[in-house]
């Protein structure tokens, strides 16, 4: 089961369930306007393709909640080439 991670990795932007997020094979989650900065669209960790995370219902959220660990990695910015953080 997917973990439904509640942060973007790059930029630490809080993304609900239901929001518009993307992952790769390992579940690195990120913003869309992170996504669009990367090179060729690809995962800055391990370079595999980011697909767009789907999403829980709802009603499934109540067994199965979104996980609370959130996951940021600094040094995302500088693989980027970016010295900020998106605009929230």
């Amino acid at each position: 089961m997917l973990e439904i991670r509640p942060n973007c990795e790059c930029c630490d932007r809080d993304i609900a369930p239901s929001a518009e997020a993307y992952i790769c094979t390992f579940e690195c989650t990120w913003c869309p306007e992170c996504v669009d900065r990367f090179p060729n669209r690809s995962c800055p960790n391990c370079g595999g393709d980011l697909q767009r995370r789907p999403v829980r219902p709802a009603a499934a959220l109540v067994n199965n909640s979104a996980s609370q660990v959130r996951v940021f990695s600094p040094d995302c910015l500088q693989k980027t080439g970016r010295s900020e953080p998106a605009a929230l």
